[in-house]
């Protein structure tokens, strides 16, 4: 297949591919007597393969390490894919935390009518968690 072919297959444009491949997250082509990149099928497969693996959260480091711990070594692929989907899911979950966290400051600060941030910072009622702020001279907002 050629790459125009390979990249529309896939759902990724032109330099995305040729980017892939500097990467070394996709072998080298074959070359046509003219010179044109010529990709086996299943180029394709493995495209949608990174594109998935980036939509779960992994950086194409990480999908690079997944792809060559598929490869088969001596008959039977080597692990990987569980241990490092584990990984991620703490990660993901580390993340969410977090975001519970910001998105429960953010309601209490709507609810608070938070309006300016420099004001609020100095306002005792003010749920936002300006660190470094203890012990100032808080200030009840207007």
């Amino acid at each position: 297949m050629r790459t125009g072919q390979v990249a529309e297959a896939a759902g990724v444009n032109l330099q995305t591919l040729r980017y892939y491949e500097r990467r070394g997250l996709l072998a080298e082509p074959q070359r046509s007597n003219g010179g044109h990149r010529l990709y086996p099928p299943e180029t394709v497969a493995v495209l949608r393969v990174i594109k998935a693996a980036q939509r779960l959260g992994f950086t194409l480091n990480e999908v690079a390490d997944l792809l060559e711990a598929g490869t088969h070594h001596h008959g039977r692929p080597r692990a990987g894919l569980r241990e490092r989907a584990h990984e991620k899911l703490a990660e993901v979950e580390a993340k969410i935390a977090d975001l519970t966290i910001i998105r429960q400051a953010l309601t209490e600060a709507l609810a608070a009518g938070c309006d300016d941030l420099t004001a609020c910072a100095h306002s005792s009622c003010c749920p936002l968690p300006f660190a470094g702020l203890a012990g100032t001279n808080r200030q009840a907002a207007p």
